[in-house]
């Protein structure tokens, strides 16, 4: 079985920032455009994402728990069937009381996003119900976004064999996961499949972002962090004044409050306001040439001990 919190490096208690965390560091390293499609960082990068669609869903992590924690006669995923339990001893229906099977929407899917197999047609052979028709396959189509649409959330139109899909893409997407939208795939005897929209976020010249908050550097003169002062600082939400404290050093952080990524505990879509911060990094950027004036002036400073 397919151990998806050792491959996202994380341990079972794990948090869901932590879970985010722990997959926006790998994506970050094996992304296809960083790795220029190195087939290790490439699987890599595959096997993660699937860790993340497991384990940041309540009901598909406590699902996946239940089956790592079954035992030798338990269900196995990872494997594509089933084992123990089917040999001497029989199948016992008792062993999946209890076990919510509407998650998997008639199948388990591998990477790529094809029918390994068919849960309606296992059961249906061992309970004497008869084959169940297979769902269509499910579709997957790669969109691109701006780093500002994927902070605020924003609507998408996309076209599939003459059928137009709006997509609502959540606030705070990590670039290369992926929405499903149930029911729009390829049609079969059983139903149509999904529709899988991966998301990639192109990078921005002057921000990225961590967690819920959105990190930002900025430059500033010698005089300005020694006696401190007031400057424009450009946000996603447009231009703001920012006060530099004096005496501030190289490499400080200037916390923005209210200016990062928006977030909802019981849903991103509930509209409650509640946002991450901006973080700015300051750099204080030493002057190369001191005119006679200047190097008096640092001269009377240095007497002051400074």
């Amino acid at each position: 079985m397919k151990d998806y919190y050792k491959t996202l490096g994380i341990d079972k208690s794990a948090s869901k920032e932590d879970i985010k965390k722990a997959f926006h560091k790998l994506a970050h390293e094996h992304h296809p455009d960083k790795t220029k499609n190195d087939p290790v960082s490439s699987q890599k990068f595959k096997e993660a994402s699937e860790a993340y669609s497991v384990l940041s869903d309540d009901n598909k992590r406590k699902q996946y728990d239940m089956f790592g924690s079954a035992g030798p006669s338990g269900f196995n995923p990872g494997a594509g069937g089933f084992r123990g339990g089917f040999g001497g001893a029989g199948f016992n229906p008792q062993d999946f009381a209890g076990f919510d099977f509407s998650g998997f929407q008639g199948g388990f899917q591998n990477g790529q996003g094809g029918v390994e197999f068919d849960l309606g047609d296992l059961f249906g052979e061992f309970f004497g119900g008869g084959r169940r028709p297979r769902r269509g396959r499910s579709i997957t189509v790669d969109i691109e976004i701006s780093f500002k649409e994927s902070i605020f959330g924003v609507e998408k139109d996309i076209t599939i064999d003459k059928e137009r899909f709006t997509v609502k893409i959540p606030p705070g997407i990590e670039k290369g996961q992926g929405l499903r939208i149930k029911d729009k795939g390829e049609n079969g005897q059983g139903g149509r499949g999904d529709l899988i929209v991966r998301v990639w976020v192109k990078d921005h010249p002057s921000f990225r972002k961590e967690g819920f908050n959105i990190i930002t550097e900025l430059s500033i003169k010698l005089t300005m962090a020694l006696a401190g002062g007031v400057v424009e600082l450009e946000t996603l939400d447009g231009r703001i004044e920012l006060k530099i404290p004096a005496g501030t050093s190289h490499g400080e952080i200037l916390r923005v409050k209210g200016k990062g990524v928006p977030y909802e505990t019981q849903g991103l879509w509930s509209g409650s306001g509640r946002r991450g911060d901006l973080m700015v990094v300051t750099h204080v950027v030493m002057p190369r040439k001191l005119s006679k004036e200047a190097q008096r002036l640092i001269d009377e400073l240095k007497k002051e001990g400074l």
